[in-house]
This record gives structure tokens, C-alpha cells and sequence, in this order.
């Protein structure tokens, strides 16, 4: 059963001082209008280009190999974009954690909660497939505001920074699951609760299988979609909090959910949400998470890809 971080006066020791002042000024940054956040936000991103060379050469290689066919000028394009992205990322973390519901509601609208409905008034569990975009902080906390669920997340080294983020995400949401507690996902799941769970991440050769996504032929998948699926028998409907151009805001996506689930082995199912997720993330390709080692880990005897 996961342990939920709490608070604790070992958190005011000296080495969590600077964590302090970070977390104090993003909290002051994200008091300014939105119009102002959506500009420092980019600009945040754009100079990060020049920091982060190493995060740089990954999303290079990353869309090389999801889409080559794509002209180099355009993915050379895409990568100044997701850059942008990831500093309105930093920007969106502080919003989720630190704006009122009132605030908020201000900045986004939503469609497609009927689905999420349908669920609930048939008594099944809800497997809320999310996606590792960079607006999935914010995008956790006006799912909370729809309709509260459990969140799935992977500890921070920080402790002081993973009891904030926990704090943070349960503004709106009931609890969070460590993302390696599949018996407590399970039983949320059965139990007729909401799970926010992303299964777009390499979790190593132990957990995985090798199946397509996008251009890559063996791309580490986790294992998990198949268990919980296949144990559960959820509802499995995918979300995308998906950013406008201009400041303008957000818009949440709920999708109908996905019917016709193949359950005959861990590789079929895996493919087939790759195939579900691969649509969703061409909606807002600059918005993904793309500057991670998505392929670090390889079938036996096949080539590092990075």
C-alpha cells in the first residue's frame, strides 16, 4: 500500500533552503496575469535551449527516430517549441499547485465528461489514461475539479519536493498511488474509482514489452495496462490537456472510451494503447514530453538508440 508523503520539520533543515526559495519565488511568479505567465513561460523555455544541450540532442533524437520522415527544418521547428513548452511546463506546475479552483476555471473549458458520466452510472472503474505531456500537472488538477480520482506517480528524490507535488495533485483528486503498487490500483479499480495512469514511459526491461510506437519497431511498453486492464475490467478512457496558441488558455479532451481492447497477451494489449496514444499525441506534438530517454532500454542484442 503506498505511504503518502507528510509534512515534517526535517523539511526546514538548511539543505532544503534553497528548494524553499524556489518553491516561494515560482509561488510569487505565478500571482502575475496569465497573459504575462504565457510569455515567461516561453521565454523560460527558449533559454533553457542553451542550458539543457544534452535535453536538447534527446528530443532531436527522439522525434528522428518517431517521425523520419518528417524534413529536418521541421523537426528542428518542433524541438524550439517543445522547448517553449517545457518552460510553460515549470510555469503550469506552479498554477496546478498554488491557483484557486476559481482562477483556474477562468483559463480552460472541457469537453467529452459524458464519458467519464457513462462510467460512473454503469458502477465501473475508470482507468483515466493520461499522457506524459508537459501540461500534465495542470491537467491532473482540472480532471480533480471534473470529477476527483486517484493520481499514479513516482516518488521524488526531494522529499520535500514529493510531499508538495503530492499536496499539490490532491488540491482536487482523493490519494495517490506509487506507480509500482499495481495491487492498489486494482483494487481502486474494482473498488469503482477514478486512476489517472500513464503508460507511455520505458519502466525498464522487467516490466516491459517490445511492440511499435510510432516509428520505433521495439519500443519498451509497460506491461502494466495489460494487468490492470485485463484484472479490473475498467473503463479506459484517454485525456488530453492540451495548451492554445496565444495565451489563449486550455482545453480539456475527454475521449469516448476504448472499446475492442485486445486481452490475449501483454504485447497485443500494449500495442494497441500505443496506437490510442500515438493519436492523442499528434493532436499537440510540441507539447510531449520528448526531451526523456523514451527508448533507453533495447531487446536483447539490438543497438543503444542514444
Amino acid at each position: 500500500m503506498t505511504q503518502l508523503p507528510q509534512f515534517s520539520r526535517e523539511f526546514f533543515h538548511p539543505r532544503y533552503w534553497l528548494t524553499w526559495f524556489g518553491i516561494a519565488l515560482l509561488y510569487l511568479i505565478v500571482l502575475l496575469p496569465y497573459p504575462i505567465l504565457y510569455r515567461l513561460g516561453c521565454g523560460i523555455g527558449r533559454l533553457a535551449m542553451r542550458f539543457m544541450k544534452r535535453r536538447v540532442v534527446i528530443a532531436q533524437r527522439n522525434l528522428e527516430l518517431c517521425f523520419p520522415d518528417m524534413p529536418p527544418a521541421e523537426r528542428e521547428a518542433l524541438v524550439h517549441h517543445n522547448f517553449e513548452s517545457v518552460g510553460m511546463g515549470l510555469i503550469e506546475t506552479g498554477i496546478a499547485w498554488f491557483w484557486p479552483d476559481w482562477r483556474i476555471k477562468k483559463w480552460f473549458t472541457a469537453t467529452g465528461f459524458e464519458h467519464i458520466q457513462h462510467a460512473i452510472d454503469t458502477h465501473k472503474g475508470i482507468l483515466l489514461i493520461g499522457m506524459h505531456f508537459l501540461t500534465l500537472e495542470l491537467g491532473a488538477r482540472i480532471i480533480g475539479m471534473l470529477n476527483p480520482g486517484i493520481g499514479v506517480y513516482r516518488p521524488n528524490d526531494n522529499k520535500l519536493l514529493n510531499w508538495l507535488q503530492t499536496w499539490g495533485r490532491m488540491r482536487t483528486n482523493k490519494s495517490m498511488l506509487n506507480r509500482k503498487d499495481l495491487r492498489g490500483m486494482i483494487r481502486a479499480l474494482k473498488d469503482g474509482e477514478m486512476i489517472w495512469y500513464a503508460p507511455d514511459h520505458d519502466y525498464g526491461p522487467q516490466s516491459s514489452v517490445f511492440v511499435p510506437f510510432f516509428a520505433v519497431k521495439n519500443a519498451a511498453t509497460t506491461k502494466g495496462s495489460y494487468l490492470l486492464i485485463r484484472s479490473a475490467d475498467p473503463a479506459v478512457i484517454p485525456f488530453i490537456p492540451r495548451r492554445l496558441p496565444h495565451g489563449k488558455g486550455y482545453e480539456l479532451i475527454i475521449f469516448p472510451g476504448v472499446s475492442d481492447i485486445p486481452l490475449d497477451d501483454e504485447c497485443a494489449t500494449a500495442a494497441h494503447m500505443n496506437h490510442v496514444m500515438e493519436k492523442i499525441i499528434l493532436m499537440a506534438p510540441e507539447q510531449y514530453m520528448w526531451l526523456h530517454r523514451r527508448f533507453k532500454t533495447r531487446p536483447p542484442l539490438e543497438a543503444k538508440l542514444y
